[in-house]
């Protein structure tokens, strides 16, 4: 029977917590950002063969097991849930406030389009800010996505005459 991915992350968060690291001394040994390296450990990413070395090396106490675990494509979800959890409502709340206008800066500095969120990457950093005060800085670095103009010609499907259901 295939264990749940709560079970596995639990154990991973285990792994992680008896190495007594944190996200950003684990991305430091693995060249990992410190937000790709909790999606692993949190089952949101898949661990590549050319970085296991660097992963193991980095948490030697990671069983084979999970090790082989984390290569597999995994089942990126969330629960619904999380949304009540302050850092994730106030997430939520900064990008419904500031999402216009991110997009009219988008549009407006590259045209018709969006971010990617698979050839993407992200990062949170602490800051001192001007007053002294920490802060919390999250970058977004996505890969621009330009939307394209439907053209049927242009559709690889219809481009031989063909249609999807004949041979």
């Amino acid at each position: 029977m295939e264990e749940s991915k709560a079970s596995v992350v639990s154990r991973l968060q285990a792994v992680k917590r008896k190495a007594g690291k944190s996200y950003g001394q684990i991305a430091e040994e693995t060249g990992l950002t410190n937000v790709y390296v909790a999606q692993l450990l949190r089952r949101q990413a898949q661990l590549k063969p050319e970085t296991s070395p660097k992963f193991r090396a980095a948490l030697p106490g990671l069983p084979e097991e999970l090790l082989e675990e984390m290569m597999r494509a995994p089942m990126r979800s969330y629960d619904p849930n999380l949304i009540q959890e302050p850092a994730f409502y106030r997430l939520n709340e900064a990008i419904m406030h500031f999402g216009e206008s991110i997009k009219d800066i988008i549009n407006e500095e590259f045209g018709d389009g969006i971010m990617s969120a698979i050839d993407f990457y992200c990062s949170v950093d602490k800051l001192k800010g001007v007053d002294g005060k920490d802060r919390v800085v999250i970058t977004f670095d996505g890969k621009y996505l330009p939307h394209t103009e439907q053209k049927s010609e242009h559709m690889v499907s219809r481009a031989s005459g063909k249609t999807m259901n004949s041979h």
